[in-house]
């Protein structure tokens, strides 16, 4: 599983392999539903509003807010996540503009980990 600014797929900049799924809670401005069609978008698998409001893309908060999400996985059952982890190949699509302190990272990481534990 990768991640990619969903902005840089809908401008050419950037490519989805397998199945794209928009992982963030709310729509990002500007995207249109229409042109990203083809993607899912698995809303429930983001963090929490009080999770992300307390992060507020404050990078020194980024490795609290890792753990703190990783809770919020681990005791998340939606039917969300579970089709995440069923996924063969999947790119992860977030708003965010910092590509190196976002939550689709952590995610990507704890779905690699998830998988790795059912095999």
């Amino acid at each position: 599983m990768r991640c990619e600014r969903i902005y840089s797929v809908v401008h050419g900049e950037a490519t989805v392999d397998g199945t794209g799924v928009m992982v963030d809670r709310l729509w990002p401005r500007g995207v249109s539903k229409a042109e990203t069609s083809e993607f899912l978008w698995l809303k429930n698998v983001a963090p929490s509003p009080e999770l992300r409001k307390w992060f507020d893309h404050d990078p020194k908060k980024f490795e609290e807010f890792s753990k703190r999400y990783r809770e919020e996985l681990n005791a998340n059952e939606s039917e969300d996540l579970e089709r995440l982890l069923s996924l063969d190949e999947a790119t992860l699509l977030y708003a965010a503009k910092d590509a190196e302190h976002n939550h689709a990272l952590v995610l990507a990481q704890w779905c690699a980990e998830a998988q790795s534990q059912k095999t």
